[in-house]
């Protein structure tokens, strides 16, 4: 690889020498902060040679070029000369973007929602194994078994408001306590009946108890706290203001009893007097409206939100749709929302599949099959978006296409989801619940079936300009990207088990939110969140880099095999603060020796995810590569298992 081109190549390409106002470079990218963004070419950037892909975030445009970064900057330095900064990543500026109400509230929405989106899955496919049983011939669901998981399934939602609390105030920063005491005081069964007793009038501090009662035409409905959505997360809100009035006005020696005191005195009564039914009836409008758009046509809806789900993942608002789902479960026990997202997860599975099948470029038919299968097996599609639909353009066309289709379906068959699950096949069976007929259940298989066939269909035959292989596969080797395994000449079938560097709960990479490391560019392996701030050597090694900063390391066992290890995202920003080293670059040391300690509330109090990525840099060297997410990531667990 000519670095002079590279650099050359990069540096037009981003608006030239006089757009650029410093550069600098982490363990696997540049970083270039740029005069006017908008001058910067960032397809052409992102198919140049020695570049993985490119990333806009931070005020920052980062080029991620893998192994081959620092070659890259030194050249990229000595063409730029005076005419910028070349900062070190020790005194690199990053400037602060304003962020608009708009942004805000959707990274708001999504902190509240997201960490539930898990749990209400697991949930939503324990019911529909228990529906399923239930529908077979002479079984018993009075038998205690059915009742305690049937319980257990719906624990989640019966307990909602306690478990938005917590999230509320944690994406607040608020008292999480006190909110969910707030949570839990409205779930009690005594407040609970209260709310619900529309016979009676009830008091507190002389002020009225509101009941729950609608009346839509010649029906009434009465609504209880439990399993609601909205009533939690606006007083959470008012809790938040609440706190910072009290902190104001109360001095800091009496803050520790008065602040949570007061502050459960005054919000139990604006909890049942203003917030609470108010929440509810903002909850039945919102359900209301959403009831009308679908019945006015169900056909529209399903193509809609089928045809569109996937390009909301692009710009991550599809978060802010997850609410009026959850609050149509909270409502009705259903909702259809999901049936059509799992059109557009499908339609990007197949797009995938159909890249795969179609593409010359062994890289990318790795890429495109794991995306795939990621997508259609658990609904997790960024892999699949990032990673070859919305890159190569058309097979997204076709996504969308497909995924319009396959909800339309669903539309005119009236499918419906008993639960919230996520979109895979190992949640389906969610959509078979108690309520929904076959009829339903079977519209959105065909449903699904459309959009995933459709989108492989309809990519392999209208084609995309196809990456060539030979460049691709070379570009990805050089640029120390993970490459086919066929690219090796020989494999020896050994095993190779990596244990966890740090404690913590260890994740599939491909949910990292950082697009590079999901899709696998720079290497498969696993992601980890941290409990403990510290990094160890996972097996007899050497280190081979130790940056600057501190937050990534490159290992070389004994056996040849390449680690990286990643500490957070964007944390090259902090400048090594809240980071201190334990051993040198080119050290030998054993499993377990201590390499880098790090501040998790430093990092976290910084704005940056803690996260920390372990990969196999030199993938291609390894016929397969497997993560091992456990709940209890450690020295003694095996979180990377890898075949030679």
């Amino acid at each position: 690889m000519n670095y002079n081109k590279v650099a050359q190549d990069i540096i037009d390409n981003v608006g030239g020498k006089a757009n650029i106002k410093q550069v600098t470079h982490c363990f696997t990218r540049l970083r270039f902060i740029l005069k006017d963004e908008s001058k910067a070419k960032k397809d052409v950037v992102e198919h140049l040679e020695g570049v993985i892909s490119v990333v806009v975030s931070g005020g920052q445009f980062q080029v991620v070029c893998g192994a081959k970064v620092t070659k890259i900057y030194d050249a990229a330095v000595a063409i730029l000369g005076d005419n910028v900064a070349a900062a070190s990543s020790d005194d690199v500026e990053i400037p602060k973007q304003k962020q608009s109400f708009g942004n805000l509230i959707l990274q708001k929405i999504t902190e509240i929602f997201t960490p539930l989106v898990p749990a209400i899955a697991a949930a939503g496919l324990i019911k529909g194994l228990l529906a399923v049983a239930a529908r077979v011939p002479g079984f018993d669901t009075e038998n205690s078994t059915y009742v305690i998981m049937n319980t257990a399934s719906n624990i989640i939602f019966y307990f909602m408001p306690i478990f938005l609390a917590y999230t509320t105030a944690t994406a607040l920063k608020c008292s999480k306590v006190i909110a969910m005491i707030l949570g839990a005081f409205i779930c009690h069964p005594t407040i609970d009946a209260l709310v619900q007793d529309v016979a009676t009038r009830s008091t507190i501090f002389g002020l009225p108890v509101i009941k729950m009662e609608f009346t839509v035409g010649e029906s009434s409905r009465i609504f209880s706290y439990t399993e609601s959505v909205i009533p939690i997360i606006l007083g959470v809100i008012v809790l938040y203001f609440l706190e910072k009035l009290l902190k104001k006005i109360i001095p800091e020696i009496l803050q520790l009893i008065l602040v949570p005191g007061l502050s459960l005195i005054i919000m139990v009564p604006v909890m049942l007097v203003v917030v609470g039914p108010v929440g509810i009836y903002v909850g039945y409008l919102v359900q209301w409206l959403y009831t009308a758009l679908y019945g006015f046509s169900p056909i529209l809806g399903g193509i809609i939100v089928g045809g569109l789900w996937g390009v909301c993942v692009i710009f991550g608002a599809h978060r802010a749709l997850l609410p009026i789902g959850l609050n149509d479960v909270a409502m009705t026990g259903t909702n259809t929302l999901m049936c059509f997202a799992g059109s557009a997860n499908f339609s990007q599975a197949g797009a995938a599949l159909g890249v795969m099948l179609k593409t010359k470029s062994k890289q990318l038919k790795q890429v495109a099959a794991s995306a795939s299968l990621s997508a259609w097996l658990v609904g997790i599609t960024e892999p699949a978006i990032y990673g070859c639909n919305l890159r190569l353009k058309k097979p997204m066309i076709c996504a969308v296409i497909a995924g319009a289709i396959g909800g339309g379906i669903m539309g005119i068959g009236g499918a419906v989801n008993t639960g919230f699950a996520n979109n895979g096949i190992l949640t389906i069976m969610s959509y078979y619940g108690e309520g929904t007929s076959l009829g339903q259940f079977l519209a959105y298989i065909i449903g699904i079936c459309v959009a995933f066939f459709g989108g492989a269909i309809l990519t392999y035959f209208v084609g995309f300009d196809d990456v060539d292989a030979g460049a691709a596969d070379t570009k990805a080797i050089e640029s120390g990207a993970a490459a086919p395994a066929a690219s090796v000449s020989a494999h020896t079938g050994e095993k190779v088990d990596i244990a966890s560097p740090v404690e913590g709960k260890a994740y599939p990479l491909e949910e990292v939110q950082d697009e590079v490391f999901s899709s696998g560019a720079l290497g498969k392996g696993i992601a980890v969140l941290p409990t403990k701030g510290e990094v160890v050597a996972p097996a007899d090694c050497t280190v081979s880099v130790l940056y600057p900063t501190l937050h990534a390391i490159g290992l070389k066992l004994e056996d040849g095999t390449e680690i990286l290890i990643h500490i957070g995202m964007d944390t090259v920003a902090m400048n090594g603060d809240g980071f201190t080293k334990h051993v040198n670059e080119g050290d030998t040391i054993k499993k377990g020796t201590p390499i880098v300690s790090f501040d998790i509330d430093k990092i976290k109090a910084a704005g940056h995810d803690t996260t920390v990525i372990v990969i196999i840099s030199n993938t291609e060297d390894f016929a397969d590569v497997v993560g091992v997410p456990t709940e209890h990531a450690d020295l003694s667990r095996t979180v990377i298992r890898a075949v030679k």
